[in-house]
């Protein structure tokens, strides 16, 4: 009797087990077969008769006065009526961006639009783990504008695994060539009359406000910012940078434009052992705060009152902020040091320096592209979305954006960090933008040379494990180099390199290398 009620408890299990796995493969089947919220009728029309929500996930702090929620319910009113479809937007905040974006894409969370880059948001890398969905079959009839503006040529640097993976930003001009930004008018207090165009003379000025500007940090810094590493790398050498994230330094460079296809890396250069000296010379000068690896302060706020002596970002910071300066530091002058002003070493910007990817777990991937389509190709939501609502955020001026009576930036500010399709068609200028920026436009394509890595995709696969070691290495090691804190410049630079080489600096050097000579055959062979 034991034994059969033991059989039959058994049998119970089992039924049980097996009920609950058929309803789980009920269940899932049914979602891989569930119908899509659009579709196209026997009559080739798109049915939009489905309400659905599209999410964004963009870069950046989320705006909290207010203003956001206002001119993205006048967003959403137009895009119901256009696609039936309402947009939400998901923040990354700037705090650890590159660990929460990786993270959520590798969630497995539903994201239907997706901000994205290949020079500093690892495109690649996520388009390798899956997180993007193939959009080949779906462009042309849910984004059929942007299908037709981006030319072939664009849409073969967008392909991974020879199917198309995101959307380029590749109507829209922009530089973000980085550099240093500096009073010109106590330049010329202190003697130097030309514009800086290297790091000496740079060393000059910031010696100038120690000596003549009491109580002033010439780079009020936080100790975060290390672009200085590879600032000395453009401005003293012919190396290009390579499209492969290793932190907060890139490692792997290329020997230079007429070598692209070399691969080398400056650390292990004399090239490196001249900037640690360097920085280390600048630290023990005072050019920043003694606690500058633990500081946290904002060196644009603080550059804007009056109390540094120079900020550091890129051209496109830089356009904004000159006649910003007029305004709260009247009778000031800035200008702007770019890295590749000292040996005119400066390579284009590559088409996916900004770009839209859907994910590949997006529930409504065909509304998506629809949404993205009238983001980048409506002329009236383009403007809304990117520049807020007119006689709020802006009033036009012959034919420039300019600032309402009565505005005020903490009350009236607005963003949406759309990264990922801009176009130079449905711009509106800003009045708040310097107008000489068209003259250094002009100067930059003078020297400029064509990016040369557009179709390459590095398989980091097979050094995952050796990459991620890397990052780790240059995060706890460059800061305190690039700000003059590790000690003994040689000693530091050589501590380095070792560290670098026990986690795989010449394994992942040796696979970019082979990678690279397979995509010279493509190149030279198309």
């Amino acid at each position: 009797m034991f034994r059969m009620k033991r059989i039959l408890t058994v049998f119970l299990v089992l039924l049980l087990a097996f009920s609950l796995v058929a309803c789980s493969n009920s269940s899932n089947s049914s979602k891989e077969n569930a119908k899509p919220s659009t579709k196209v009728d026997e009559n080739g029309e798109i049915d939009t008769s489905e309400f659905v929500t599209i999410t964004m996930m963009t870069l950046g702090d989320k705006p909290t006065n207010g203003q956001l929620e206002k001119v993205m319910e006048q967003v959403n009113a137009k895009l119901k009526e256009k696609v039936n479809a309402h947009l939400e937007i998901k923040w990354i905040e700037w705090a650890d961006y590159m660990t929460k974006y990786n993270l959520t894409l590798a969630s497995g969370e539903p994201v239907d639009l997706i901000i994205t880059a290949t020079d500093w948001l690892d495109a690649w890398g996520n388009a390798q783990k899956g997180a993007f969905k193939d959009i080949t079959e779906l462009l042309p009839t849910y984004a059929p504008n942007t299908w037709k503006e981006v030319s072939d040529e664009n849409w073969e640097q967008v392909k991974y695994e020879d199917k198309i993976v995101m959307i380029p930003e590749d109507a829209f001009t922009q530089w973000v060539n980085h550099g240093f930004f500096y009073r010109t008018d106590w330049a010329k207090e202190f003697g130097i009359t030309e514009p800086i165009k290297d790091f000496e003379t740079l060393g000059e000025y910031f010696q100038g406000i120690v000596d003549n500007k009491p109580g002033i940090i010439p780079w009020d810094t936080p100790g975060t910012n290390v672009t200085t590493a590879w600032g000395y790398t453009t401005s003293y050498s012919d190396a290009i940078e390579l499209p492969i994230t290793t932190g907060v330094f890139p490692i792997y460079w290329a020997e230079s434009y007429e070598e692209p296809y070399t691969v080398m890396s400056p650390v292990f250069e004399d090239l490196f052992v001249d900037y640690a000296k360097m920085m280390k010379d600048w630290a023990d000068k005072g050019y920043w705060r003694a606690d500058v690896l633990n500081y946290k302060g904002d060196t644009r706020a603080l550059f804007q009152a009056g109390k540094t002596g120079a900020d550091q970002h890129h051209t496109e910071t830089f356009s904004g902020l000159r006649p910003q300066m007029d305004i709260k530091q009247p009778g000031s002058e800035i200008d702007m040091f770019a890295w590749s002003d000292t040996r005119d070493n400066l390579i284009s910007m590559s088409i996916t320096h900004g770009a839209t990817a859907v994910g590949a777990h997006s529930k409504n991937p065909e509304r998506a592209l629809m949404v993205y389509d009238l983001l980048r190709n409506d002329e009236e939501i383009y403007q809304l979305f990117n520049f807020g609502i007119e006689g709020v955020q802006y009033e036009l001026e012959d034919g420039k954006r300019v600032r309402p009576e009565g505005y005020d930036e903490t009350k009236h500010s607005y963003a949406s960090n759309f990264w990922g399709g801009r176009v130079d068609k449905f711009e509106i200028p800003s009045a708040d933008k310097w107008e000489g920026m068209s003259e250094i436009y002009a100067q930059y394509d003078e020297i400029k040379k064509p990016y040369p890595y557009g179709r390459f995709v590095f398989n980091s696969t097979p050094v995952e494990a050796e990459l991620a070691a890397l990052s780790q290495v240059t995060a706890q090691m460059i800061p305190a180099i690039a700000f003059g804190k590790a000690g003994d410049p040689e000693k530091a630079v050589e501590d380095l390199r070792k560290r670098l080489e026990a986690a795989g600096y010449e394994k992942v050097l040796n696979e970019i290398q082979k990678q690279m000579d397979d995509y010279k055959k493509l190149v030279e062979g198309s």
